[in-house]
């Protein structure tokens, strides 16, 4: 193991340096309140309902995105999902956050993956710049509370569709153009929504893609287009939608 990954595995197993020392004697919503840098997390765990099974369940182990990390999501983005209509949703991606028992920094660096309550899976990994879980860094750990622990992270986990689902394709480009070779002819027969319902599953997909091939602000726009696709009752709309950002990332890539 490189020298560098050795000091990272130290500094993430300290923990937090000066931790509230009465943090032990709250649950995981009162550590996170008293903390003051978590106020979009739990207005959205209010919203969505989850308050109470996290004050007095567990133990669990909650991965905290800052109000900071919050914000770097698309414009609208938590106004939309705080909406009542969006209530499925944004219980979706606040379970992505959790998973079931207390698993501190000393044992989530050995992990590779790791299963939130949403059944959904979350890519572990430890490198010289940190530990990161799917694309999130985690800045702050082992935050300790009466029924789990909180390992701060800078950037909200979005449960997206796994790297096995981008259907083989390693290319954007290929499936993109794969997806609008089988959606455009249903849509112009008159199949709207089928071809609505495969660019949503390829934008999903698209996400699961590496920087490499689908850039961060290209995955902003994805997110975007996805949450508007969510809200629009139109199934021509939600086709044209993703297909605008389908020939924008086709026409950065030429």
């Amino acid at each position: 193991m490189k020298i560098a990954k050795i000091i990272t595995l130290v500094t993430l197993c300290v923990g937090l340096i000066g931790q509230d020392a009465h943090a032990q004697d709250k649950d995981i919503v009162d550590t996170a309140v008293g903390a003051g840098s978590f106020k979009t997390l739990t207005a959205a765990l209010k919203a969505a309902g989850l308050v109470d099974a996290l004050k007095s369940g567990g133990p669990y182990t909650v991965f905290a995105p800052t109000d900071e990390a919050f914000a770097k999501l698309p414009e609208g983005t938590v106004e939309n999902l705080l909406k009542p209509e969006n209530k499925e949703k944004l219980i979706d991606i606040l379970t992505y956050h959790v998973i079931k028992g207390n698993v501190p920094a000393s044992v989530a660096t050995n992990l590779k993956q790791a299963t939130a309550l949403n059944d959904k899976v979350i890519a572990v990994k430890l490198t010289d710049d940190g530990l990161f879980l799917n694309q999130s860094r985690v800045v702050k750990t082992d935050v300790t509370a009466t029924n789990g622990v909180i390992h701060v992270i800078d950037k909200v986990l979005l449960p997206t569709a796994s790297a096995e689902d981008s259907m083989g394709f390693k290319d954007s480009r290929e499936l993109i153009q794969a997806a609008i070779a089988i959606g455009a002819p249903m849509y112009n027969h008159g199949n709207k929504n089928g071809c609505a319902a495969v660019y949503k599953l390829v934008a999903r997909a698209l996400l699961s893609m590496p920087d490499t091939q689908v850039t961060e602000s290209q995955k902003k726009r994805i997110q975007v287009a996805l949450m508007k696709v969510e809200n629009s009752h139109s199934s021509s709309d939600k086709a044209w939608t993703l297909r605008d950002v389908f020939d924008g990332i086709m026409a950065a890539n030429n």
